[in-house]
């Protein structure tokens, strides 16, 4: 079955949930490619992998509730020529299988997809234990690894093909809400960023979720006649830097991302400017340096800052 052949239906795949264009877009990467694998750690119906395992049953492992074990699974699959796509919520992978996939997977930079729908502040009521606002800094600190973020369900299916072609660890973030950026077909070049709206007087870098509150808030700031530029940033390691570099001639650079403002996108973006020399301000919306508490997902991204609003605002005050 191929569910992606049509250019033109590209406002529908954006108007899906990540995850949902994600499990679909696993079937068809695995019909293209038999040394495909899927992993998943007991939420195989949650990561969206039951397709996959319905259509290929021995091509799939569900490990149970054993993530470390799964991602050291992943490593001895992929040195022998498999291409694992390993299933799990954003907290476990960065935290409770840390070592093993510093150790196992990028120490010798082997062929591994590890892919979460779980992050930020998705969890909601599942609390701290759940809320995964460190794993882009936890993931971009190891050598080799490459991170993205998809900002809408057809740039899910954009990247999971995308890093099914590209060897080496990925570490790769699909939503789970419905925020179309996206009305026409593109071609998704990891490491690269995408200009999405044009702007003079500053640049918004944003991903995920945040890409497309980055455009509403852009386009209240251009009611004030204050035309900004928005790139969505949907590789955070490597970093665009060639965008960043063009975006430091405005007058502000805010990044945007449902992660700390530690080490995430805004500090990649942070760390750049200041090692360049660029002589622009940088303002990060993102999680402050605190845990978010429980509560529904929308409530807490509010609380915290996630919106349009905090990126006009931030523009603003840099402004």
């Amino acid at each position: 079955m191929r569910f992606f052949t049509d250019a033109g239906e590209v406002g529908r795949w954006a108007k899906m949930p990540g995850r949902d264009v994600y499990g679909m877009a696993l079937v068809e990467i695995g019909e293209e490619n038999k040394d495909i694998v899927v992993l998943g750690a007991d939420a195989m119906g949650s990561c969206r992998c039951t397709e996959f395992q319905k259509r290929f049953p021995e091509r799939t492992f569900n490990v149970g509730i054993a993530e470390a074990n799964m991602v050291g699974m992943a490593a001895g699959l992929a040195t022998c020529g498999k291409i694992p796509f390993v299933n799990t919520f954003g907290f476990l992978l960065s935290m409770r299988a840390c070592e093993h996939v510093r150790t196992d997977i990028c120490y010798p930079n082997l062929n591994v997809k590890l892919v979460t729908s779980m992050f930020g502040l998705i969890a909601g009521t599942g609390g701290t234990t759940h809320h995964s606002h460190e794993d882009l800094a936890i993931m971009r600190s190891f050598p080799n690894m490459t991170i993205i973020e998809a900002a809408d369900g057809f740039e899910t299916m954009k990247a999971a093909k995308a890093i099914a072609k590209h060897v080496g660890p990925v570490y790769l973030r699909v939503g789970r809400d419905k925020v179309p950026v996206y009305a026409r077909d593109y071609d998704l070049q990891i490491g690269k960023g995408v200009i999405l709206r044009e702007g003079k007087d500053g640049t918004i870098i944003a991903c995920g979720i945040l890409v497309s509150h980055a455009l509403q808030a852009a386009a209240e700031l251009a009611k004030c006649k204050i035309e900004v530029q928005v790139i969505n940033m949907h590789t955070i390691k490597p970093l665009d830097r060639e965008k960043v570099m063009q975006a430091a001639k405005g007058k502000v650079i805010v990044t945007a991302e449902e992660h700390s403002i530690i080490g995430g996108l805004g500090g990649a973006v942070a760390e750049f400017v200041a090692e360049e020399g660029l002589k622009v301000p940088v303002k990060r919306v993102g999680i402050q340096d605190v845990f978010c508490g429980i509560g529904p997902t929308d409530e807490l991204r509010a609380k915290h800052g996630l919106t349009a609003e905090a990126i006009q605002n931030a523009v603003l005050r840099a402004i």
